[in-house]
């Protein structure tokens, strides 16, 4: 009986860490090199689930008359995150949108840098609504 016990605590033990290990996977980075601040995303279904494999991109124009340009794209871990760091804290027309999408999916996160420069959000990804044939 108390094998029985101990065998149960022990593999539930595993079950919790092998848990951890999986949420704890790197978060995919991607740099601009450009200024001090960074946006971490957690792209969600629909349902609320994390969503592997989406894909997140911005547009940011900086500097005087927004002469400078990047455009940064990373695909989401298998927790749904995502991390874009060297954002500038000034840009040309803020705030930026942070556009994720998989499949017939997407979603937008808004962040102005300048008043959020270390941002944490969620996207949540919809069905993307198909244009008029008119």
């Amino acid at each position: 009986m108390l094998l029985g016990t101990l065998c149960c605590i022990v593999a539930a033990a595993s079950l919790f860490s092998d848990t951890q290990a999986q949420s704890n996977e790197k978060v995919p980075v991607i740099d601009g090199n450009a200024g001090p601040c960074s946006v971490e995303l957690t792209v969600l279904g629909a349902d609320g689930k994390l969503v592997y494999a989406a894909t997140v991109k911005v547009h940011i124009k900086y500097g005087f008359g927004g002469m400078h340009r990047l455009d940064l794209e990373v695909g989401s871990n298998s927790d749904g995150k995502v991390k874009f760091t060297g954002i500038p804290a000034r840009v040309q027309r803020p705030p930026l949108e942070f556009r994720a999408s998989k499949d017939e999916f997407s979603g937008i996160a808004v962040v102005d840098p300048s008043t959020q420069c270390q941002a944490k959000y969620d996207i949540t990804l919809e069905r993307s609504k198909a244009p008029d044939s008119h």
